[in-house]
C-alpha cells in the first residue's frame, strides 16, 4: 500500500536524484506551480540531482524555453529528457522510413525535425499526404478537442498500407489549465486497437528511462536506480514506467486523478486506494501536490 506524505522533504534525503513529470507537477501547461519549484530548488540546493522527465513531443531545448515561459527558473532542474528527443532519434534512423504523414500542430512541433548530431547518419525525411507516405510521426491531434475518432478513416487506409505510427507523446489526455485536451497516445492507442502498429518512446516505454539515465550520467555518474525517485501524477505512465525500470515512485494524486482520489490538499485515503487498485498502479509514496 502507498504510503501518503505531505511534503518531498519527508522522503527525499533517501535519494540522490530525481526523475520529475512536468505536466502536472511542475505546471499546469499554463504556470508554474509555486510549491513545486520551491521543494525543486530546495532538493538541489542539498546536493541532489533532477532530471525533467517529460512525454513532451519538443526537443530539450524547447521545453527548457517553454518552461522559462511558464516561469519554471533553470536553477530547479539538472537535464531534461523527452519523449520527442528520444522518438527524433529513432525517426532519423528510419523506423518509420523516410516519407512521413505528419500529424500534429506544426507552428509548435517543427522542432521535432531538427538535425540531431547524435544520430549517426541521420535519414533524409520528407514530410509527405498519407498516400504518399511510407509511416506516420505523430506529435499530437490537429485538433486537441476533437474526438480521435475523426481519424479512423485515415487510419484504416494506413493500416492497409502496412504503415507504423511514431508516438512522440504516449499521453493519453493533458490539462491544460482547466482544459481536458487529447494527446498523441490517444490517437496511438486508437491505431493500434484498430489493428495497426504504434511505436512508443516515452513514459512507460524503456526508451526514455534509458535517456533519462544518460542524461544523469552527465551530471553524475555515481548514482544508480536505488538512489532515484520518479515523480508524476500518470499513474499509467509515470507509475507504471517506475515499477516496469524497478525504480521507486511519487504519485501526484492532485493532478490527472484528483477527482477520483478526492484530493484537496491531499488524497482522501479510501478514494485513492481504489483508483491505484483499479489503474493497478503501485507508487511508493503518493501526495496531493508536489511540495
Amino acid at each position: 500500500m502507498t504510503q501518503i506524505i505531505q511534503s518531498l522533504t519527508e522522503v527525499s534525503d533517501r535519494y540522490d536524484a530525481l526523475f520529475v513529470d512536468l505536466w502536472g507537477c511542475m505546471h499546469n501547461g499554463v504556470t508554474a506551480y509555486p510549491e513545486a519549484v520551491a521543494a525543486m530548488q530546495a532538493y538541489r540546493a542539498k546536493g541532489g540531482r533532477v532530471v525533467l522527465v517529460t512525454n513532451s513531443p519538443k526537443p530539450r531545448a524547447g521545453v527548457a524555453a517553454q518552461l522559462a515561459e511558464f516561469g519554471v527558473p533553470d536553477d530547479t532542474y539538472d537535464s531534461i529528457a523527452t519523449s520527442g528527443d528520444s522518438a527524433r532519434a529513432a525517426m532519423f534512423r528510419g523506423v518509420v522510413g523516410d516519407k512521413v504523414y505528419f500529424m500534429g500542430d506544426w507552428a509548435r512541433d517543427s522542432g521535432f525535425f531538427a538535425p540531431m548530431e547524435v544520430v549517426e547518419e541521420p535519414l533524409d525525411i520528407s514530410r509527405v499526404s498519407l498516400d504518399q507516405a511510407t509511416g506516420i510521426v505523430c506529435c499530437g491531434p490537429f485538433d486537441p478537442m476533437a474526438d480521435p475518432a475523426e481519424n479512423r478513416s485515415d487510419f484504416l487506409y494506413a493500416k492497409q498500407k502496412g504503415m507504423k505510427l511514431l508516438c512522440a507523446n504516449p499521453d493519453i489526455v493533458v490539462d491544460r489549465g482547466t482544459r481536458r485536451e487529447w494527446c498523441a497516445g490517444a490517437l496511438a492507442q486508437l491505431y493500434t486497437e484498430m489493428g495497426g502498429e504504434s511505436l512508443y518512446f516515452g513514459k512507460p516505454h524503456p526508451p526514455i528511462y534509458d535517456l533519462a539515465r544518460r542524461r544523469l550520467a552527465e551530471v553524475d555518474a555515481n548514482i544508480g536506480d536505488a538512489g532515484i525517485l520518479a515523480i508524476g501524477d500518470g499513474a499509467h505512465t509515470d507509475i507504471t514506467g517506475a515499477m516496469g525500470e524497478d525504480i521507486d515512485s511519487l504519485f501526484i494524486s492532485g493532478g490527472l486523478a484528483a477527482e477520483e482520489t478526492k484530493t484537496d490538499h491531499s488524497p482522501d485515503p479510501d478514494a485513492l486506494n481504489a483508483y491505484l487498485k483499479k489503474e493497478m498502479a503501485a507508487p511508493t509514496f503518493t501526495i496531493g501536490r508536489l511540495r
